[in-house]
């Protein structure tokens, strides 16, 4: 037990995102005994096997941690994930854990099970809250905490903030343009919401939230992002183009290609912004060479 009262919990998540929520949870003596998250991976050119960023920190803080390849109880073999189901909790919180997690599952727990979401749900349900707030040019973000049933981001709200809009804008000489790119964005919402998650657990354990049904009729949806969804149309609309380049500054990244030497090359983008409603390039990087100016990339292909 915590020293704030909070008893055994067991974490659902896999991302940097869930890790930035572990943080905030710690900082407010809320630890969870049991980390579930996602196998290890083969990463980068040498295809090296690599664990989430969740494990990490678990394995760092001594936390007991399980890599289920699948929560399907027909297809599932880890005898150590199946014997920790059938050990009492109080509460399972779940943080981009990146898979269904099955109703049986959920409902184990005393309390039952909170997810932390990055939108005021109903709006962007689905994978990608963020990147597609900012593809909607949609400023009033925020983040929810609602009870997970067995349908996608569709349970209960326990609580729902908006983040200040200072933090978004951060400055901006242009209130009316966006101003941040979705890494950006998303280590704010990582942090907005586990410090609310860390703030209502103690009286949701203790039954005084009551919470609150979504509005479904109103429900929006998010895609799961795709490598090709990138792609960038110099010709398209300067502000579109530059919501997709900071939707997509993390992963997929945005590109284009351009005849060279007889052939279309992929050029990704590094930096660009919005000058004067025009879309700026800055710096790219030709398939098969370095990073450089996007002037110097124009010259070399004339």
């Amino acid at each position: 037990m915590n020293k704030n009262g909070v008893k055994k919990i067991a974490f659902f998540g896999t991302p940097q995102f869930a890790v930035t929520i572990l943080e905030e949870l710690k900082r407010a003596d809320i630890l969870p005994t049991l980390v579930i998250t996602a196998p290890d991976k083969p990463q980068g050119r040498g295809m090296i096997m690599t664990a989430p960023p969740v494990k990490v920190w678990a394995q760092e803080n001594n936390i007991k941690v399980i890599q289920p390849a699948s929560l399907k109880k027909s297809d599932t073999s880890d005898v150590q994930f199946e014997t920790s189901l059938k050990e009492p909790w109080d509460l399972f919180i779940v943080a981009a854990y990146g898979k269904i997690i099955p109703e049986n599952i959920l409902e184990i727990p005393k309390n039952k099970t909170l997810n932390v979401h990055p939108s005021l749900l109903p709006k962007f349900r689905g994978p990608s809250p963020i990147e597609s707030a900012i593809l909607a040019d949609d400023k009033e973000i925020g983040v929810s905490i609602m009870r997970l049933d067995k349908e996608m981001d569709h349970g209960p709200i326990v609580v729902q903030e908006k983040i200040p809009t200072e933090k978004i804008e951060k400055g901006a000489a242009d209130a009316a343009v966006w101003s941040i790119p979705a890494t950006e964005l998303e280590d704010i919402a990582a942090h907005f919401g586990g410090e609310l998650l860390a703030k209502i657990i103690p009286d949701w354990i203790a039954g005084k939230i009551i919470e609150k049904e979504q509005d479904h009729a109103a429900a929006t949806y998010s895609k799961k992002i795709a490598k090709a969804d990138g792609l960038i149309e110099l010709e398209a609309d300067p502000y579109s183009n530059y919501l997709k380049f900071c939707a997509y500054s993390g992963w997929p990244g945005t590109y284009f290609f351009k005849e060279h030497t007889g052939k279309k090359i992929r050029v990704s983008i590094k930096k660009a912004a919005l000058v004067d409603g025009q879309l700026i390039i800055q710096t790219v990087v030709p398939e098969g060479r370095a990073e450089m100016s996007y002037l110097d990339f124009l010259r070399g292909i004339k």
